[in-house]
């Protein structure tokens, strides 16, 4: 390829151009927003919100950047390994996992540290401005138009390879269907989820804790009323991060003393952080409605040099951390699809079915979790009452076997896929461990 465009450059656009330049003389990131600044422009609102980087994210992440990790901690960001890790199911600690390992960062700080990196390579450089449509001839899309930032007149960029990582905004199926091509199918499931991000000032109290995570389980009919669901996490600026979420009517707002007693009714941790740390900003809530994804890889019809990343492609409910950790892994199967030898002029329809398993996987598991509170009506997936009755039962016995958990967690922290737990082995040791039980 001599030349490689990304729509959108935040997390999921930089990973992409990181990719591309591998494979292309020049990468060029089609960028709006003044991401340096940790704006919450319009294509990420939620960007303040505290995000996890799960395990599968936190490898890939080093894979492609190398050395990422200890440069984003000597600049105050936390690791946690072991037992720095917490994971509380209605309000019972998880086994620890010695060899699971998190980042404490927020998401503006690993951004930047992201988006350095690419500055730093050769071959990629960044337009200040938004795309307003795709150049399409002979059955190929051959770049795109854009409106560079101060001016009103459009310019055309050619490429070989367009990637729109523009997020849940994107504005992709408007513009296929402006050329005259087919829409990709898009499906919905209403979470109407409600979360909430505070800081609060980090001492001494919790020496040993990076990241602690709680959530509802089967004990609890999956609702709130053993304990508060929500996380912290040690972040850079010597701050606690902390978010709590809702659903329906129980999504929090932005009233700080009720985020404290909200924190006051969560597990350990959180308790402690509302107890003796001072909030240092405000409580920013954000409203999720419903999780999305579109199926481009099933399309008929399809132009090449074309393809997608990120929410773009997929936004699953945000509860379970899994959004950073997905883009990561569809740039990971832009990789594999381009190193296959695929010609980038040709529908990537190699790299839909590479990065449909990642993304499937991800909505499996949060659509499966979701389909427990009353409100969520569906789409129901074939056999959801003996799937819910098998993974009650798997969570209860990984809260008491550690095999148990570490299978469990690894499909958690998308190192492998869901199905890894109907294995029989994992199916035995759990019935050992509720008959024990």
């Amino acid at each position: 390829m001599q030349r490689a465009v990304v729509l959108g450059g935040s997390f999921a656009g930089l990973l992409a151009a990181r990719v591309l330049s591998d494979f292309a003389d020049e990468v060029v990131i089609v960028e709006p927003d003044a991401l340096d600044t940790g704006s919450t422009g319009p294509g990420a609102p939620h960007r303040q919100q505290l995000h996890a980087l799960l395990a599968m994210g936190h490898f890939q992440l080093e894979r492609w950047f190398p050395g990422i990790i200890a440069e984003l901690a000597e600049q105050g960001a936390r690791v946690g390994r072991g037992q720095a890790v917490q994971f509380y199911v209605d309000g019972r600690l998880r086994p620890a996992i010695d060899e699971l390992e998190m980042l404490g960062a927020s998401r503006p700080f690993i951004e930047s540290a992201v988006r350095r990196r690419t500055q730093r390579l050769p071959n990629v450089r960044f337009a200040a401005g938004r795309g307003q449509g795709l150049l399409v001839r002979g059955g190929r899309v051959r770049g795109v138009r854009y409106v560079p930032d101060g001016q009103e007149t459009a310019t055309d960029l050619d490429a070989d390879l367009v990637a729109d990582a523009m997020g849940r905004s994107s504005r992709l199926s408007t513009w296929l269907e402006q050329e005259g091509w087919p829409v990709p199918p898009l499906e919905r499931m209403r979470v109407d989820l409600g979360y909430a991000t505070a800081s609060f000032d980090r001492g001494a109290e919790l020496p040993e804790t990076v990241i602690a995570h709680s959530a509802p389980g089967p004990e609890s009919s999956y609702q709130p009323t053993i304990c508060e669901p929500g996380a912290l996490a040690a972040v850079e600026g010597g701050r606690w991060s902390v978010v709590l979420a809702g659903y329906a009517d129980y999504r929090p707002s932005r009233d700080p003393q009720e985020f404290l007693v909200r924190m006051r009714r969560c597990v350990a941790p959180l308790r402690e952080v509302a107890e003796h740390c001072a909030l240092q900003s405000e409580v920013v809530p954000f409203h999720f409605r419903e999780s999305q994804r579109r199926r481009f890889g099933g399309m008929s019809r399809f132009p090449g040099g074309l393809v997608v990343l990120g929410d773009a492609m997929a936004s699953v409910n945000p509860v379970y951390g899994q959004g950073l950790t997905l883009a990561a892994l569809q740039a990971s199967a832009l990789a594999s699809h381009l190193r296959s030898g695929a010609a980038p002029h040709d529908p990537a329809r190699g790299y839909f079915r590479r990065a449909a398993a990642f993304v499937d996987a991800a909505w499996d598991v949060s659509a499966t979790a979701d389909l427990a509170q009353p409100h969520v009506t569906g789409p129901y997936p074939p056999g959801y009452p003996v799937l819910r009755w098998i993974g009650d039962r798997i969570v209860w016995a990984s809260l008491r076997d550690a095999e148990v958990n570490r299978a469990f967690m690894d499909v958690v922290q998308m190192r492998k896929p869901p199905r890894a737990l109907t294995r029989p082995r994992v199916l035995l040791q759990a019935a050992r461990a509720l008959i024990t039980r």
